[in-house]
C-alpha cells in the first residue's frame, strides 16, 4: 500500500507570487517576438480598440486611466503608423470613433503568431501531465478574471455603505 504524498492547497498569496513571476517570464519571452513598431502604451490602446470596436476618445482615455491629450497623442501615432483610423460617427459629427485598421488586424495576429511560437518551445519541456494542469488551471484562472472585471466594471466607484 502506498501512501500519497500530501501537499496542502496553495494560499492565493503563493499562488499569486509564482503566477507573478510567471507574467514577468512571459514578458521576457513575449519581448523575444518584439511588439515593434508599437509600444507597450500603444499596444494597450490596440488591445482595446480589438475588444471595443468604435469606441471613442473619451471612453478609451477613461479605459486606460490616461487623460485625453495623452490618449489622443497615443492615437495620432498610431494613426500615423497605419494601425488606427479615425471616423466621424455617423450619429455625432462631432464625435470620433476608433477603429483599427486592417494593418493594425494584421499587426496583431503577427505578434500572436510569434508569441505563441515562443510559448510552444517552453511547453514543450514540459511533460504532458504539467501542460493539462496548466491548461485546466489558466482556464479558471481566466473565468475567474473575467467575472472579477465584470463585476468590477458593474460596480461604481464611489459607492457609499
Amino acid at each position: 500500500m502506498t501512501v500519497a504524498a500530501f501537499r496542502p492547497r496553495p494560499e492565493p498569496v503563493e499562488v499569486a507570487r509564482v503566477t507573478a513571476t510567471a507574467g514577468e517570464l512571459l514578458e521576457v519571452l513575449w519581448g523575444r517576438a518584439s511588439t515593434a513598431p508599437a509600444s507597450a502604451s500603444q499596444m494597450r490602446v490596440l488591445l482595446m480598440l480589438e475588444h471595443q470596436d468604435g469606441i471613442n476618445l473619451h471612453n478609451l482615455s477613461d479605459a486606460l486611466a490616461s487623460t485625453p491629450p495623452s490618449t489622443s497623442r497615443l492615437c495620432d501615432r498610431l494613426v500615423a503608423a497605419g494601425l488606427v483610423e479615425r471616423v466621424v460617427s455617423p450619429a455625432n459629427r462631432r464625435e470620433v470613433q476608433l477603429h483599427l485598421s486592417g494593418r493594425g488586424r494584421a499587426f496583431l495576429d503577427d505578434l500572436r503568431a510569434r508569441r505563441e511560437r515562443e510559448l510552444q518551445a517552453v511547453l514543450a519541456l514540459m511533460p504532458a501531465g504539467k501542460r493539462t494542469a496548466l491548461l485546466e488551471g489558466l482556464e479558471a484562472f481566466c473565468r475567474a478574471a473575467a467575472l472579477q472585471i465584470h463585476d468590477n466594471a458593474r460596480q461604481p466607484d464611489d459607492q457609499t455603505a
